[in-house]
C-alpha cells in the first residue's frame, strides 16, 4: 500500500521534473513511458520483496514463543 501511495504521488513529480531538465538540456527527453514503466515494476517488486520476507519468517514463529520472549 505504502508503495502504490509513493507511485501515486512520485509519477507526477518525476513527469514535472522531467520537463524542467528537458528545458536545461539539449535534446534530452526525461519522460519516456517504458523507461517509467520499467522503474515502477521494478519499485514495485523490490517492495513486495522487501515485504514478503519478513513476513513469511514471522509467519513461522510459533505465537507462544514470540510472546514468551516479550
Amino acid at each position: 500500500m505504502l508503495i502504490a501511495i509513493g507511485v501515486a504521488i512520485g509519477l507526477p513529480l518525476v513527469l514535472v521534473a522531467s520537463r524542467v531538465v528537458g528545458t536545461m538540456l539539449y535534446e534530452v527527453n526525461g519522460s519516456n513511458p517504458l523507461t517509467l514503466a520499467v522503474s515502477v515494476l521494478l519499485l514495485l517488486g523490490v517492495g513486495a520483496t522487501a515485504g514478503y520476507l519478513p513476513a513469511w519468517r514471522a509467519s513461522r514463529v510459533d505465537p507462544i514463543t514470540a510472546l514468551r520472549h516479550e
